[in-house]
């Protein structure tokens, strides 16, 4: 797919940076015989120490990076997560604990911390896992500013604990960026994407065998459906989901587990239509399906499996707390009233910025319905949370 004739051009260092990591891209794949798996590619796309387009030092978020988060419209969305788990923090007692996974920019973590004040509810600490030295400078600054009393509670972490703790995980928009596997059935079989140099030396896609976990995830997968994938289906999964919610998950003692990210239940995500997949990458804010257009300048994501989410939570001993759109979720948990405090007596400029977020936030056309959110919880009741608009049945 030829997309260079329709996204902005980059800049010569910028250039000179992808080449750096099509570079190290290649000699991997020389070193492991011709190819390698798309999961490889991308882990090495978006994580690679000081050229990953994660690791690197360019702008991400906000209308001068490639996409905008749902923190970084304004205070409404941490202002929401943070009245919907106040009373859970505040039940869980005074050593709860609140982890982020992936704090982006900050912008989350410092208006969290706000209005986590507000409500009474600060946790004992607030723990950031961040494996992008860049961004972790980012967030530390902008921590840095807030008041002491928030800010000395906030520190960073380089692995998810393994001490017990009591309290919340968060993650928002981290699922999508999971290096993703992506099959294809040829003459009924199941095969694997791989990334392979052409005679030019670029990089290409290449079929290549698959290890037996992948396959064996596949025929799950169809069985579960009850159906038979075509030929030439191609499409994505992350057969060491479980792996990572255990990992993540495993010393959350009490608490919940909250993933917020575009996605869709099993029955909908793999859908005859979709039979190339849902892989989608950004750059300077066009959305596009070539990854291997500018690695390291661009993102690359996959829309989520939620039904595979569920799964992997019961096995990691999570129970299903509950599952929703992002509208219904902040809807249901305070929005409302949020906004009508904050629009008394704001002047005009105010208003619109507020009533935009909110449009973005919840519109079906935008973020509302694109975006889901789940609910993982163990030794703790989290089902008001999404007492309005659970979609567990379409799991």
């Amino acid at each position: 797919m030829n997309t260079s004739n329709r996204l902005p051009e980059p800049s010569a260092d910028a250039l000179a940076h992808s080449s750096q990591l099509i570079d190290l891209i290649r000699a991997e794949i020389t070193q492991s015989g011709g190819a390698i798996p798309f999961s490889r590619y991308m882990e090495l796309a978006l994580y690679a120490p000081g050229l990953g387009y994660y690791s690197a030092g360019a702008t991400k978020f906000g209308e001068a990076g490639d996409f905008i988060t749902a923190p970084e419209l304004g205070s409404l969305f941490a202002d929401g997560v943070a009245q919907a788990v106040s009373a859970l923090i505040r039940e869980l007692g005074p050593d709860a604990e609140f982890i982020e996974l992936g704090g982006g920019s900050g912008a989350f973590a410092e208006d969290a911390l706000k209005r986590l004040d507000e409500l009474d509810a600060l946790p004992a600490r607030y723990r950031i896992l961040e494996p992008s030295a860049q961004l972790r400078q980012r967030q530390q600054e902008r921590i840095a500013a807030l008041d002491d009393r928030l800010s000395a509670r906030v520190e960073w972490l380089d692995r998810p604990p393994h001490e017990p703790f009591g309290g919340v995980i968060f993650a928002n928009e981290v699922l999508d960026a999971l290096p993703t596997t992506r099959f294809r059935i040829h003459d009924g079989e199941v095969f694997e994407e791989g990334i392979a140099i052409d005679d030019d030396g670029s990089l290409r896609t290449a079929r290549i065998q698959t290890d037996a976990l992948v396959a064996q995830a596949v025929r799950g997968l169809e069985r579960n459906l009850g159906i038979e994938l075509p030929d030439g289906y191609t499409s994505e999964l992350l057969p060491q989901l479980p792996y990572w919610i255990q990992a993540v998950c495993g010393g959350l003692r009490r608490g919940l587990a909250l993933f917020v990210d575009y996605g869709y239940p099993r029955r909908e995500f793999y859908l005859p239509e979709r039979s190339d997949g849902t892989l989608v990458c950004h750059y300077r804010h066009r959305a596009h399906g070539d990854a291997l257009h500018l690695p390291g300048l661009q993102d690359i994501t996959a829309f989520v499996d939620f039904t595979a989410v569920a799964e992997a939570g019961h096995h990691a001993g999570l129970e299903l707390a509950g599952y929703s759109s992002q509208a219904q979720f902040l809807l249901g948990n305070g929005l409302p009233e949020r906004v009508e405090s904050l629009l008394a007596g704001a002047d005009t400029e105010a208003q619109y910025r507020l009533t935009q977020q909110v449009k973005r936030l919840t519109l079906p056309g935008d973020m509302g319905e694109r975006f889901q959110v789940m609910g993982l919880s163990r030794g703790i009741n989290a089902e008001a949370l999404f007492a309005t608009g659970d979609r567990r049945h379409r799991l």
